[in-house]
């Protein structure tokens, strides 16, 4: 009589451990610090190569270093990414800085800047969010005039105060930044609330 009480019981806990929750929340948070970690270790390397490994007369590695410190990135991470772009890593990748420049729904601008290994699949991957969400990616001069030399001050916006353009631009802001590849993306929109 006591066994199938016992197994009742024993059923009705099954998936309730903590163990599992704790497992899911953890992998969740090491994807996302892990995607976090890749971008700048990328922005190291090219920072690296452009400007040298002395972060006192190299203002990009600095700023990248120490991004990558308030992120927790551990220093053997950051040493290995300054290897990398002084030409020692032992992966045999290189990495390269880009720009491509777009236009989403209602002609608002972008600029993107990713950092890549390869140029063909990282552009075939952003054409393809542009013309997703009703944009097209555009050559190279076509945005930067509005832009100017501060992407973070446009010479203009485009004010959109339609919901669904408003949704779709800013789907395709999240979804260019979230590209493993892009290390900024700017934009001229802003949404008008009516």
């Amino acid at each position: 009589m006591l066994a199938p009480i016992l197994s009742a019981r024993m059923c009705a806990m099954s998936g309730h451990s903590h163990w599992s929750t704790v497992k899911r929340d953890k992998a969740s948070a090491d994807a996302k610090r892990s995607q976090i970690f890749s971008k700048l270790s990328r922005a190291i390397t090219v920072a690296a190569r452009m400007g040298g490994v002395d972060p006192d007369s190299n203002a990009n590695l600095r700023l990248a270093v120490d991004k990558a410190k308030e992120a927790n990135m551990p220093k053997d991470n950051i040493e290995r990414a300054i290897n990398k772009g002084l030409g020692v890593a032992s992966d045999g990748q290189s990495y390269e800085e880009v720009i491509y420049e777009g236009y989403g729904p209602s002609g608002a601008a972008f600029i993107v800047k990713a950092v890549t290994d390869n140029k063909n699949r990282t552009v075939a991957e952003i054409r393809s969010m542009f013309s997703r969400l009703g944009g097209s990616l555009g050559g190279a001069g076509s945005t930067s005039y509005i832009f100017g030399q501060d992407p973070e001050n446009p010479s203009f916006t485009v004010e959109v105060g339609d919901p669904e353009t408003a949704g779709k631009l800013e789907r395709l802001h999240e979804e260019l930044d979230a590209h493993d590849d892009v290390q900024e993306v700017y934009s001229n929109f802003s949404v008008v609330v009516n």
